[in-house]
């Protein structure tokens, strides 16, 4: 038992020999022994970043400067009760038809002017009773419709506030595929919300979805709420007015639509300066030249819009157009199918003649229409659209 002792207490003492050595001689070898047991964790920081500088290749600056001017609009309608449910022979055989309860929408806008003049799409506003206005500061306001425009889906509200953010207008007609672009919005009604992605295509048409169509593609996510806010370049600029997505499931599926903000600066002026869009309108019902219409018609020509009906004491049948003809140009614009004829006719002033380029059989000519102003007409968005 002694020696056992013994031989404990001169191993303790060699331990706290070499300790003490140790801790004289080559304290670092603690402090590693220390810090892998709980102490303190040597990590690569990176250095404070400067608060003014934006990361490369960020949009921040863009966002910060459009996203001001994008407000979220809701609106409510009046319920819509069907008069025969005091009949209780009614209500027993076929239920209560309609709700007590008034309908609500969701939607986005860009207010373009600081005298309180808001873009925002027809079908976000169309039919409401109230529509509350709200910015990204926290301010609200009550909307007014100035005027809409069902045929390319744009509407105009007003709202009297002081000191309004507004969006810079852009030049859509120089947007290029494969340009970046942000969408600004509210979707669902989770807030306001920035999306990035690319401009996918232009000048995309015949989608059903207005009479008027030259839509800006984009595969930046756009989701229901969406619809009326902004589309912006990487300068923070206005190129559009996001109105629809292409979807299965009533989500983004990276296939968006926005007017251009070219037209609907246009339908702005139209509708502040007198309360609605003036268009042109010559009377006719225009189709695609097709082979077996070309042959019907017995006309030679391989490009334009072929006239199938003249509208009687129309602007077009008072020119001398006939069905048959097939219309080349308007004005300095050639004419390739029925979208671009629409909207070049669209852009004329009523009561001015413009020279209209027209092939008849084998035969080239001009004529002088003078276009009359558009009727009205009923728009249905398509069931894709948002």
């Amino acid at each position: 038992m002694k020696r056992t002792w013994l031989l404990f207490s001169q191993a303790v003492t060699v331990l706290l020999a070499a300790y003490f050595v140790v801790a004289t001689l080559k304290p670092e070898w603690l402090d590693k022994r220390a810090s892998s047991l709980g102490g303190v964790v040597s990590v690569v920081e990176a250095p404070p970043a400067n608060p003014l500088a934006a990361a490369p290749g960020s949009l921040s600056a863009a966002a910060k400067k459009a996203s001001p001017a994008v407000v979220s609009i809701n609106t409510s309608k009046a319920a819509q009760l069907n008069p025969r449910n005091s009949d209780p022979w009614f209500r027993f055989f076929f239920g209560d038809q309609g709700t007590d309860q008034p309908q609500v929408g969701l939607g986005s806008g860009v207010i373009v002017s600081g005298e309180g003049y808001i873009l925002t799409n027809n079908h976000v506003v169309d039919g409401a009773d109230e529509i509350d206005v709200t910015l990204n500061d926290g301010r609200h306001a009550r909307g007014k419709v100035i005027g809409t425009d069902p045929e390319t889906d744009l509407a105009v509200l007003k709202i009297e506030l002081d000191k309004l953010p507004v969006v810079v207008l852009g030049n859509s007609d120089a947007l290029q595929v494969g340009d970046q672009v942000l969408a600004i919005g509210n979707p669902f009604g989770v807030g306001q919300t920035v999306t990035s992605g690319i401009v996918s295509a232009l000048g995309r048409n015949k989608l059903g979805i207005n009479t008027f169509e030259n839509f800006i593609q984009t595969d930046a996510a756009i989701n229901p709420g969406n619809s009326g806010g902004a589309l912006i370049d990487v300068y923070g600029n206005l190129e559009g007015i996001n109105t629809a997505i292409f979807s299965r499931s009533g989500g983004s599926m990276g296939i968006g639509f926005a007017i251009p903000v070219s037209t609907a600066k246009q339908v702005l002026e139209d509708i502040v300066k007198s309360g609605r869009v003036t268009r042109g309108w010559i009377g006719v019902e225009p189709n695609d030249l097709s082979p077996e219409l070309a042959e019907t018609f017995g006309v030679k020509a391989r490009t334009g819009v072929i006239i199938t009906g003249v509208l009687q004491n129309g602007p077009a049948a008072k020119a001398g157009v006939r069905p048959g003809d097939v219309i080349t140009g308007v004005g300095d614009k050639n004419i390739g199918n029925v979208q671009e004829l629409l909207t070049a006719v669209a852009g004329l002033k009523p009561g001015s003649a413009t020279r209209f380029a027209l092939q008849r059989g084998g035969d080239k000519l001009e004529l002088d229409v003078t276009p009359g102003s558009r009727p009205k007409s009923q728009i249905r968005r398509a069931p894709d659209s948002e």
